[in-house]
This record gives C-alpha cells, sequence and structure tokens, in this order.
C-alpha cells in the first residue's frame, strides 16, 4: 500500500530551505530591535554578535534546517501512524466525526473541509454522486478544516454545522450549506435550522459548544501537515494513503 504523503517531499525541502533563509533574516532584525530595546545591553557585544551573524550565516541555517528536519521527520510518523490507524482500528481516526455510506464497508474516506471553500463546494456534488453510485463501498468522514485566514464565514459555518449534527441532522445541513455557499451568514445557519426543524433553542445552545471538536479536527490536520481543502485520505483494500477526487471512483470500482 503506497503511502503517498511522501508526493509532498519535494515540496517541504524547497520550502524548507526558503524559510531557513527567511529565518536567518529575521533573527538579524530581531536581535538588532532587541538590543536597541534593552538598553542594559552591551553594544559592543550587540555589534559583535551580529558581525558573527553576517559573517557565518550557514551556522544559523544549519540549525533551522536540522530543526526543520526534526519537524518533517515527526510529521512523517504522524502520518504513517494515522494510516495505521486508519487501517487496522478506523474508529479510533473517525472518532465522533460524522460519517454517511456503508458502515460496513472496508473503505473508509476522510475528507478535510471548509464549508466556504469553493473547491470543497465542488467535490461536495462528486462525493454525493459517488455515494448514490456505490452505496455499499465506502464510509465518509467529515473533519472540519475551517481556512480562518481567507473564509470569514468557516468556522460559524462549522459550528453551525456541528450543532445540528447534536440533533442528528449534520448531513442534512451539510448539503444545504454547501449549496447556499454564496449566502453563509448568521441568517442562513438559523434559517437552515428552522427548514429542518431543529429544536433552535439548543441549536443555539450547542453553537456556544461546537469548539473543542473542530479545534480537535484542525489539530490532526496541523499535525498530519494539512494546509488545504479538500484533503482526502483513503484506506481501501487496494490503497492507503492521500487520494485525490479524481481517483476515488477508481478506487472504489476496485474495492471488494
Amino acid at each position: 500500500m503506497g503511502i503517498f504523503f511522501d508526493l509532498f517531499s519535494p515540496l517541504f525541502k524547497y520550502v524548507r530551505t526558503w524559510t531557513a533563509i527567511g529565518l536567518l533574516c529575521l533573527v538579524v532584525v530581531t536581535w538588532s530591535i532587541t538590543a536597541q530595546a534593552a538598553s542594559r545591553i552591551d553594544p559592543q557585544l550587540e555589534q559583535q554578535v551580529l558581525q558573527i551573524l553576517r559573517e557565518h550565516p550557514e551556522a544559523i541555517i544549519e540549525s533551522v534546517q536540522a530543526y526543520q528536519q526534526q519537524q518533517q521527520q515527526k510529521t512523517k510518523q504522524a502520518q504513517q501512524a494515522f494510516l495505521q490507524d486508519l487501517k487496522t482500528n478506523p474508529q479510533t481516526v473517525i472518532g465522533e466525526s460524522p460519517t454517511t455510506g456503508s458502515t460496513q464497508s472496508k473503505t473508509v474516506l476522510i475528507e478535510f473541509s471548509d464549508f466556504q471553500c469553493p473547491y470543497c463546494a465542488e467535490a461536495h456534488k462528486t462525493l454525493k454522486q459517488l455515494l448514490v453510485k456505490y452505496p455499499d463501498k465506502v464510509r465518509l468522514v467529515y473533519k472540519n478544516l475551517p481556512l480562518t485566514s481567507i473564509h470569514a464565514e468557516a468556522l460559524p459555518a462549522a459550528t453551525a454545522a456541528w450543532a445540528a449534527y447534536q440533533q442528528g441532522k449534520f448531513w442534512e445541513y451539510h448539503d444545504a450549506l454547501f449549496t447556499n455557499q454564496k449566502q453563509l451568514g448568521e441568517a442562513l445557519y438559523l434559517d437552515i435550522a428552522k427548514k429542518l426543524k431543529l429544536d433552535l433553542g439548543k441549536f443555539k445552545r450547542d453553537l456556544t459548544l461546537a469548539t473543542p471538536a473542530i479545534t480537535k479536527d484542525i489539530q490532526l490536520a496541523e499535525k498530519l501537515a494539512v494546509s488545504g481543502t479538500p484533503f482526502f485520505v483513503i484506506n481501501s483494500p487496494t490503497v492507503s494513503g492521500v487520494v485525490q477526487l479524481a481517483d476515488i471512483e477508481s478506487i472504489l470500482t476496485g474495492a471488494k
């Protein structure tokens, strides 16, 4: 079974090199600013340290690269452990996340998604078609990864979906959010809750309780170095690892 996380290694190396250079510049600038702010530091000592940094940047770069290599190794170990858990005991990976599809299927598809991401909305359409076409071949698991730096409504939408999940209506709410993605906002969240006949009092209370579950998903994504959405990890009788949406159907076709 292939470990597709390895496909990202060249990118990690490229980013690591440029990050090291950036951090070197940051160290020099930060030291200078800090030294200026701290009047008790000997100006002569400050100049000596800065001169050493300028003359021997390779020492800083090597230290930064060594640290980044350690972090990369930790990430790889986390990815391998995740895939092993998904293979041997998928419930530990699924946890309390919403699932749909066949609970008896040997194929488990983990999706990290963002309700405001347009690519996730397109993926949602494809996944619905696949679930209808292969109802007994896959179990889909939804994990939250709201990209809050670029999607202001991603986290509120995830929170509302979690609140609907507490009343057994996650997937209906999930579908409505993607269908009405351009109208995301408090008015829509309440309107969907009303249309699904949710207990509005409980729904509003549960909105305040969603943070731990969503944070857990985000932390898992960070641990696995997931940086974008949608992101899929699959475990089937033939494949285990990161997978592209376009390849999922062929995997399901080959699944027993």
